[in-house]
């Protein structure tokens, strides 16, 4: 699938078609004047269901109508993007953006909408790592032994994922690209049934976000090896980065919020504005952070070009290891 020009989406960011400026402006006052609904791809419970709900809560408290998140699961958050692009764009039903939406646009051939062309970017919420983790049979304690112990066993190893082309697929295809390792990918169904089989010894390998995994490491049942961010994580400052080892290595997650194309660039604006007021909150940093993630406050547009840059990055490694969809 050909990629839209990056120009037409950050334009996009910028906020959508008109109508008379007084009835915009009007209106954005007003709004919400009724429940909002955020759609979440992902099943209740994951960390993305949890930083919706926690953006969700805030942001009802702050405009005094609820904001209620709804799961629409099913075909890798593709069902749940094209119920908002269906949807009116008045602002009353909104999407939660996440890696898996950049990683779609390529990895899809056939999608009855252009992601980039059709949401229109609100506001970025969170950036976090995800965790490069063995099961404790694996003898690697570093990355650099793990590197040295998967050239020696080549397709001994395999490494697990929540899905064909989810973060922790191509966080680990971008990784056998980077070192030359040779493991085995096996799909899940999600991250659940990912990291049971991980536990059990099934599988050796996981890239695994930080929310999920972190229970498992405290309690010493998964190794952590590296993170995938450039930088060191808060909630493990001991454990390095895989870049530390591996130059220029970096894969993370993020969320955002976003639109149907065509919602007013005031209501757009306003609900940037709340979001934004919820990542300089203490108490709102502190929740974020005890996920694993760093706020990333920031304009619509500033938005856009983080999910600009995201496709592209994410296009080049789906088709470098020549990954299809289901």
């Amino acid at each position: 699938m050909k990629l839209p020009h990056r120009r037409h989406f950050l334009h996009l960011a910028a906020g959508a078609a008109a109508l008379p400026a007084v009835s915009r402006v009007a209106w954005a006052q007003a709004y919400p004047t009724r429940p909002v609904h955020i759609i979440v791809g992902f099943a209740a419970g994951g960390p993305g269901d949890m930083v919706a709900r926690l953006i969700a809560q805030w942001l009802s408290e702050r405009l005094g109508q609820p904001f209620v998140v709804e799961n629409l699961t099913g075909a890798a958050t593709n069902i749940a993007t094209e119920a908002v692009v269906r949807a009116p764009a008045d602002g009353y039903t909104l999407l939660f953006v996440t890696t898996t939406n950049a990683i779609n646009t390529t990895l899809y051939e056939k999608l009855s909408f252009n992601f980039i062309r059709d949401i229109v970017p609100v506001a970025s919420v969170i950036r976090g790592p995800s965790v490069l983790e063995v099961n404790p049979s694996v003898p690697a304690k570093t990355v650099p032994e793990f590197i040295a112990y998967a050239k020696a066993n080549p397709g001994k190893l395999i490494m697990a994922s929540g899905g064909i082309g989810a973060p922790s697929h191509v966080f680990g295809e971008l990784f056998k690209l980077m070192t030359g390792v040779n493991l085995v990918h096996v799909p899940y169904r999600g991250a659940a049934p990912a990291v049971t089989d991980l536990l059990a010894g099934h599988v050796q390998v996981y890239f695994d976000p930080i929310p999920n995994s972190i229970g498992y490491i405290r309690a010493g049942k998964v190794r952590p090896l590296a993170i995938t961010s450039a930088t060191r994580s808060e909630a493990l400052p001991d454990v390095p980065t895989i870049s530390e080892f591996v130059p220029g290595y970096e894969g993370t997650f993020w969320f955002g919020v976003g639109a149907p194309k065509a919602t007013p660039a005031e209501i757009v604006d306003k609900l940037n504005k709340e979001v934004n007021a919820a990542l300089h909150d203490p108490k709102m940093k502190a929740r974020l952070a005890d996920l694993g993630g760093v706020t990333l406050p920031g304009s619509p547009a500033e938005f856009g070009k983080l999910i600009a840059d995201e496709t592209e990055k994410w296009a080049k490694v789906i088709k470098f290891a020549g990954i299809k969809s289901e």
